[in-house]
């Protein structure tokens, strides 16, 4: 954003110089990037002077140039040779003496020298109007009234040249507040004045308007939720032509190139105070009605820059009593209701329209300007009236137009300021220093937050609505600050801490064991946006307002974000993937449900190709092998069971107490081709919150390394093909031995020489007595009862 320097001293007169100025906008969170200079004329006509052609003759060694002596004054005169055809004795002309600088259009430039052409000698240059940057006109060179201008006298004393510096800064989306030079004059104000410096600042006030007659323009608005507050005037006899020299250059200096004097007054009214306003064509709005609203989706509308738009419904739209658009509200005009050569009445707009509203509108057709992005970010409320009757004074003074009747204006419900309490406590504590209440107040009294009501312990204090980022206690501490100086906060030379050890009732500790133990077996951490698009709309979170179609809805699972990555990494020839993410998903059943998971997901090569190891495929079983290390931290028992997800072709579920703890399975091959992925992946999610709750309730225990062994037997169990491994683990499991401390399955056959409709289990089993090493008894007594148990349960028999 670029901000005239001698525009801002029009509402804050200070004795600060520029680059101070920049420095103290910089401290307050306003970054000046840097300090441009401007010039309405490139180098002011510095060098140039008033002189008088004494003699003209033709060049004796050239057709088209003439030799001439000027006199430039105090008796002196100088031999030019000129190739202007207008040239001739008794001119009264501007020169460039030698040393003097000529700038083209792009600000480069070549310095006048004296030197020989064509073997005669020249010491300057006589000048056309381009050549100095006044016009275009470059016919020949410019002749002066000899009645006007005296030679020898600086040429730049008969003109009004401007000179300015321009701050180019650096602002941050939420300082609506500051888009304008009148919000920057306050911000240094509230600097200047709560630092003991010199300034004054200027605050704007409505102008008292004198209007005429009366107007016959009806103003309805459709719906004021999209339209707050709405100011319209109408006005005649305007007379449309070009700016004077000094609007021309306020706006130049900004980078906006002037185009006529309405437009250029609602541009000047919108970078001095913030306001965007819109200037219609009276005579061009059908039955002389006004109204705000929407129209029908699939409406065309041709905007100002001569594209035709299909609007989609949502816009507010400023319409004719036909319901005919005239203009994107907040964003862009009609092409057929501006402002042009022929207009003679207008009717002038002044509103506070919905910023989410406008922000749809603009992102909907692809369009930023200065108005939408104002509007989209909220602007002042309160200033509506101010900046249209500021406007309305210009018209009447430059365009020469006349009020008629009075101001229309809709504004059913006041936009109330923010209620905020603030404690001098938290402020300490964030600061970490003390700041006087005093200095507070007064702070808080320079940013024109009212103070309400003394608490023991803080202010109840109400920010203007304009200050649409400031809502919470923290924002009015952090507006504190930069008003009392960042670099008056002393940042301790020395820093000590005390770390603490999470408790096992701390989620983050579980999760940081979870991540350092993957980590440590070659998984990478990845994080992923929670934005993101969906094919099945069911039970997902839509956002009222998204950036994109691709970011329209929050995230229903971890799944898709990993392919993305996964896909990503196989694109680039990194085809081994062992990915984790803590992240949160969103449904919305009954109510919105936010949930946190642990997401892992691998595929290519369980080992990298070495010359020790085979290749070996990644497996379902890696990845249930990696999810069971994870569980083992919780000291939780669960089962496992069937799972049906459309997300796999083969998965299974770990439950606890009844509830789901793990979903792990092969990724489906229809949802692989939707990402281009041609490789098997395989997929686990780890529900964190129900881990961690689970983990309270059975803390890991540590014990001694046993003294005695552990004994070992074997089982190999003749099965009906329907029982699963996990009925026989359960089975066992609730054996009343203590000395069962361990169960695998380590094979499974099934064919040859086994009946039909059967399999074979090999299960082992670790037994252990912590006291005495165990007898044969006691453990035949074991393996029988587990013998048992499978016979009566699934009808097992032992394979010799």
């Amino acid at each position: 954003m670029k901000i005239s320097n001698n525009w801002l001293k029009d509402f804050v007169k200070t004795e600060s110089k520029t680059e101070r100025i920049g420095e103290f906008l910089t401290d307050i969170g306003l970054e000046v990037e840097g300090i441009d200079k401007f010039e309405s004329v490139r180098g002011s006509l510095e060098g140039m002077v008033v002189g008088k052609v004494l003699t003209c003759e033709k060049h004796p060694n050239a057709d088209k140039l003439k030799k001439t002596t000027v006199d430039v004054g105090n008796g002196k005169v100088l031999n030019i040779v000129c190739g202007a055809p207008n040239v001739d004795a008794g001119q009264t002309v501007p020169v460039a003496v030698v040393g003097t600088k000529i700038y083209d259009k792009t600000g480069n430039f070549f310095e006048i020298k004296e030197a020989k052409i064509r073997g005669e000698v020249s010491q300057g240059m006589i000048c056309a109007e381009d050549e100095l940057g006044l016009s275009e006109d470059h016919g020949g060179i410019m002749v002066l009234d000899e009645t006007k201008y005296e030679v020898g006298k600086n040429f730049a004393d008969y003109f009004e040249l401007t000179n300015d510096e321009v701050f180019e800064i650096g602002l941050t989306p939420n300082r609506t507040d500051a888009m304008s030079h009148y919000g920057v004059a306050r911000d240094l104000h509230a600097y200047l004045s709560t630092n003991q410096l010199k300034s004054q600042f200027n605050k704007v006030a409505s102008e008292v308007l004198n209007n005429e007659g009366t107007h016959d323009f009806k103003l309805e608005i459709e719906d004021a939720e999209l339209c707050p507050r709405y100011i319209g005037a109408v006005i005649e006899n305007v007379k449309v032509a070009e700016s004077p020299s000094w609007l021309k250059d306020r706006l130049k200096a900004i980078g906006l190139s002037p185009i006529n004097n309405v437009v250029d007054i609602t541009n000047y009214i919108l970078h001095g105070y913030g306001q965007p306003l819109h200037a219609f064509d009276a005579d061009k709005i059908a039955d002389k009605k006004v109204k705000v609203g929407v129209v029908k989706p699939g409406t065309k509308f041709t905007t100002l820059d001569g594209v035709e738009r299909t609007l989609n419904g949502s816009e507010i739209m400023i319409k004719d009593g036909k319901d005919k658009p005239m203009c994107i509200a907040g964003v862009f005009g009609g092409e057929n209701s501006g402002v042009s050569e022929t207009t003679k009445t207008i009717f002038l707009e002044s509103a506070y329209f919905n910023p989410i509203a406008v922000r749809k509108g603009a992102k909907a057709h692809s369009l930023n300007t200065d108005a939408s992005f104002r509007f989209e970010r909220g602007v002042d409320p309160n200033l509506t009236r101010t900046a249209i009757t500021h406007a309305i004074k210009m018209i009447q003074e430059i365009a020469e137009g006349k009020l008629v009747g009075e101001l229309l204006e809709e504004y059913p419900k006041k936009i109330e300021d923010n209620y905020v309490i603030i404690r001098f406590s938290k402020i300490e504590q964030i600061l970490g220093t003390k700041i006087h209440r005093e200095k507070v107040k007064e702070i808080l009294k320079a940013l024109e937050i009212q103070v309400l009501n003394e608490i023991p312990n803080g202010f109840e204090i109400s920010v203007p609505a304009y200050r649409a980022d400031v809502t919470r206690e923290i924002d009015v501490i952090e507006e504190i600050l930069r008003i009392y100086g960042y670099n008056k906060i002393d940042a301790p030379q020395k820093f000590s801490f005390t770390p603490v050890k999470l408790s096992t009732n701390d989620q983050d500790e579980l999760e940081n064991n979870w991540a350092r133990t993957l980590q440590s077996i070659g998984f990478n951490e990845v994080m992923n946006n929670s934005l993101t698009s969906v094919k099945d709309e069911t039970d997902a979170v839509k956002l009222l307002n998204p950036l994109s179609g691709d970011l329209a809805f929050m995230r229903k699972s971890l799944l898709e974000g990993l392919l993305q990555n996964t896909v990503y990494n196989i694109n680039r020839k990194n085809q081994d993937i062992k990915f984790f993410e803590l992240g949160k998903i969103y449904h919305k059943k009954d109510k919105y449900e936010e949930r946190k998971q642990l997401a892992l997901l691998v595929s290519g090569r369980d080992v990298s190709e070495n010359w020790l190891q085979p290749k070996s495929a990644v497996s379902f079983y890696n990845l249930k092998a990696y999810v069971k290390v994870l569980l083992e931290r919780l000291a939780v028992d669960y089962k496992e069971v069937a799972l049906s997800d459309d997300r796999f072709s083969d998965a299974l579920a770990y439950e606890a107490e009844g509830k789901t703890l793990v979903r792990i399975g092969k990724v489906a091959p229809a949802l692989l081709k939707d990402f281009d992925i041609d490789q098997e992946c395989f997929y686990a999610e780890i529900e964190l919150e129900y881990a961690q709750e689970l983990r309270s309730k059975n803390e890991l225990k540590f014990k001694d390394i046993p003294k005695f062994n552990k004994i070992r037997r074997d089982l190999a169990l003749l099965i009906d093909k329907n029982v699963n491994y996990q009925d026989l683990y359960q089975t066992a499991k609730k054996n009343k031995s203590s000395f069962i401390k361990s169960i695998n399955l380590f094979d499974v056959y099934e064919g040859k020489n086994l009946p039909e409709g059967k399999k074979s289990y090999a299960m082992s089993f670790e037994l252990l007595n912590e006291e005495k090493t165990l007898e044969e008894k006691e453990i035949t007594e074991v393996m029988d009862s587990l013998i048992k148990a499978f016979q009566k349960e699934f009808n097992a028999e032992l394979r010799s």
